[in-house]
């Protein structure tokens, strides 16, 4: 499978890697997916960076864990996409390589431990398709609608 790249590398800057895992979380009707709300008020799909020693799924049910208070079951790999981009916050350039899952059976356990920095809702699946931050999160959420003909 080919990677998919947004953004262009910039030679002027110096790139941090930062490979992530990141999960299409629908709501059992498919009309909706659960995306991440950070601070700046950008939307995500839940997920983040891999820690040492973690697989992808690992890190995507710590991070469902952290951001959602929940978990739920990895049904499909949706591949991989990268993206070059600065962060004006972190006063950082990335390349940021992420692989892309979808699930099913979201079960709340706990309250987010995130859940003071946060917020989490359900978004229609047009809205967050033209809302999600990220080209590489809109890029999974294309192609998990793909194969769900949704």
């Amino acid at each position: 499978m080919d990677e998919i790249v947004f953004g262009e590398r910039d030679p002027k800057l110096t790139y941090k890697t930062r490979i992530g895992a990141y999960v299409v979380v629908p709501d059992a009707a498919q009309k909706q997916i659960l995306v991440v709300e950070p601070p700046n008020h950008s939307y995500l799909l839940p997920g983040g960076g891999i820690e040492p020693g973690e697989s992808d799924v690992e890190t995507i049910a710590r991070e469902l864990i952290e951001e959602v208070g929940g978990t739920m079951q990895i049904t499909d790999y949706l591949g991989r996409a990268s993206e070059y981009f600065y962060s004006t916050w972190r006063k950082q350039a990335y390349y940021h390589p992420a692989h892309f899952y979808a699930g099913t059976g979201l079960i709340k356990t706990q309250a987010p431990l995130e859940g003071d920095f946060n917020q989490i809702k359900w978004m229609p699946l047009e809205e967050a398709a033209a809302a999600l931050k990220r080209p590489t999160h809109r890029w999974a959420l294309a192609k998990w609608r793909q194969q769900h003909h949704c």
